[in-house]
């Protein structure tokens, strides 16, 4: 990261993530959670409600009752975030069948064809507006190629359709094709090769807690809010200026300690305090060496917060309180 200016953070405010009380920890929680086929993310997010016995759960990213994967899940107070999950990149494992057989080398040249923007119109089963759209096809790895089956690998934007693009692929061969399994690997932070929960898992870990008070399960299958923010750029800010980003004043510079490179205008960033806490989402309005060389101007317009009014003090409290410790030492 790239330092504008130092800082120091008062303990007596805040909590670092890892050090919350588990009341706190669930209701600034992020689930990776492994959806099996069959129910609705609806209905998986409500079980997750129930399980836990907490007031507010929901998902990030509706897969259909087939398909498997990463269904992020998010708890309490995480769920202001939902909308940065929505728009996050996906990676899904994709089987194709193909109507008619095909030598390979056509089968993969024909998949490789639809790498980068593709048009898409969502099919009729969706809820959205049946509109046409570009979306973006960042990878698309053929793995496997059996008689009429392809396996594949694919990396896209969110809102891509993968049933609408095995379809694509099928005109594009002139023998049409259709999707026969899929399974998500990655929901923007959130991977596959991670901590991935099961519902049973999550049953296991919180029966264990509220018959023995272990809290060690309960943490594992249940992440801090920090982590459903690791796909966003990340900006670091001064203890003085985390009350007014809580009440949704934009992040001025002179707030600002440290901040990731290649941010452009326009780019969607994460606020932390120096503890490590995620304080709001917010838009750049300025890129990183304007924020880096910058003295004045506002650097970030808050979007949505996430840490609690009043956790950290007014910044005008804070100045009275540093111009009454400058007076003792005066005096002394």
């Amino acid at each position: 990261m790239l330092v504008k200016r130092s800082g120091k953070t008062n303990p007596a405010y805040g909590t670092p993530p890892e050090k919350r009380s588990l009341k706190m920890h669930m209701n600034l929680g992020a689930i990776n959670l492994d959806k099996t086929s069959g129910p609705t993310s609806h209905e998986i997010a409500a079980w997750v409600k129930r399980i836990l016995e907490v007031e507010k759960a929901g998902h990030s990213g509706t897969l259909d009752p087939k398909v498997t994967g990463i269904l992020p899940v998010l708890l309490g107070d995480a769920t202001r975030i939902m909308d940065t999950l929505l728009l996050a990149g996906k990676e899904y494992i994709c089987l194709m069948r193909v109507h008619k057989p095909l030598p390979k080398k056509r089968l993969s040249d024909v998949c490789g064809e639809f790498l980068g923007p593709i048009f898409q119109k969502p099919p009729l089963k969706s809820s959205v507006v049946k509109e046409l759209r570009i979306r973006t096809i960042y990878y698309l790895d053929v793995m496997e190629i059996e008689e009429q089956r392809v396996l594949m690998r694919v990396g896209c934007q969110a809102g891509t359709y993968m049933r609408k693009l095995c379809f694509d692929i099928g005109l594009a061969l002139g023998t049409g094709a259709n999707m026969e399994e899929l399974r998500r690997t990655r929901a923007g932070p959130f991977r596959e090769d991670e901590t991935l929960v099961t519902l049973h898992q999550l049953t296991d870990a919180y029966a264990a807690w509220k018959e023995t008070g272990d809290e060690t399960g309960l943490r594992r299958v249940i992440l801090p809010v920090e982590a459903a923010l690791r796909h966003l750029p990340r900006l670091v800010i001064a203890d003085n200026a985390v009350d007014a980003i809580c009440h949704g004043a934009p992040l001025a510079l002179p707030g600002l300690l440290r901040l990731e490179t290649d941010i452009s205008k326009g780019d969607i960033v994460a606020l932390f305090t120096l503890k490590g806490e995620a304080v709001g989402i917010g838009r750049a309005d300025m890129n990183s060496r304007e924020m880096l060389d910058g003295k004045t101007g506002i650097a970030v317009l808050t979007e949505r917060v996430i840490m609690e009014p009043g956790t950290y003090p007014k910044a005008w409290k804070l100045a009275e309180r540093d111009a009454s410790r400058a007076a003792l030492r005066a005096e002394n």
